[in-house]
């Protein structure tokens, strides 16, 4: 039995997705109560413990933000306690970098290796899918906003960050193993944005967002300052040029290429095409 915890999210619920389709029992945690759910708070170790009990392996997933180390070391500690036997952690590119904005894996990691369990550690890049909160300016006609400039990133499809975590659950053969997983490719905003038009059929305009701005915009939007300090830091970094990490680890462990920004885009068309039928009604 395996618990995916973050099971509502982006990774979460496409890992069940992919376990379940190969037949592999999983229990999906979630803080909520949803049919088909077991509920669990990172914050509650009895009702942690009871989501827990009778797992053999863990996926864990927790939410960005400065509770990050709290509820990593106490997964880890409840996962001790009931006998877990492996662990697969999902980090961040960059997490052990003094320089890198953030920096809320690094006590989760050290956990991880430290428990004793079997476990493996997974840092994707950015995902493919954050262009989704691109629609609203596709559906409109307004430009991208773009708040890195020309710096690159090597974004990764969040399907194969789910089959890597899949590949690492279920077999021995990733145990104490660090996975920096990346796309094939470095990419610009306006180089997603040019796949995108490409890929649409439409010219979609980039706008750039001084980071003063997108400070206003993201505390406007009610975020913890702790979340904005990091987001800021983040584009800066990418800016500048500082994340330009580009690896071949899922390649290694899938055993084929990791898929390429159009090809995400290519398979998730008709989300931004629907979006655009819903703008003109």
């Amino acid at each position: 039995m395996i618990l995916i915890t973050g099971a509502t999210g982006t990774i979460g619920s496409e890992l069940s997705r992919q376990l379940m389709a190969r037949d592999i029992p999983v229990r999906r945690m979630t803080r909520k109560s949803l049919p088909g759910f077991v509920q669990g708070d990172f914050d509650d170790p009895v009702s942690l413990r009871k989501a827990i009990d009778g797992v053999d392996t863990v996926f864990l997933l927790s939410a960005p933000g400065p509770r990050v180390p709290d509820h990593d070391r106490a997964l880890v500690a409840a996962a001790i306690d009931t006998g877990v036997h492996r662990v697969v952690k999902l980090s961040a590119v960059g997490s052990t970098d003094a320089e890198m904005p953030g920096n809320w894996h690094v006590a989760g990691e050290r956990a991880v290796r430290e428990s004793g369990l079997a476990w493996t550690i997974l840092r994707p890049a950015g995902f493919a899918s954050n262009v989704l909160r691109w629609l609203p300016a596709v559906r409109t006609g307004q430009p991208i906003p773009n708040q890195t400039g020309d710096g690159q990133h090597a974004f990764i499809d969040p399907a194969d960050v789910a089959s890597v975590a899949a590949e690492a659950l279920v077999s021995g053969a990733h145990d104490e193993r660090t996975y920096t997983l990346t796309g094939p490719e470095l990419l610009s905003v306006p180089d997603q944005v040019a796949v995108l038009s490409d890929v649409l059929g439409l010219t979609l305009q980039v706008v750039d967002v001084p980071l003063d701005l997108y400070a206003e915009q993201l505390r406007a939007a009610g975020l913890d300052e702790a979340v904005v300090s990091v987001a800021l830091r983040g584009a800066e970094l990418i800016r500048q040029g500082g994340e330009r990490t580009l690896t071949t680890d899922v390649e290694q462990v899938l055993g084929r290429p990791a898929r390429t920004f159009r090809q995400w885009i290519e398979t998730h068309e008709t989300l931004f095409q629907r979006d655009l039928a819903d703008g003109r009604r």
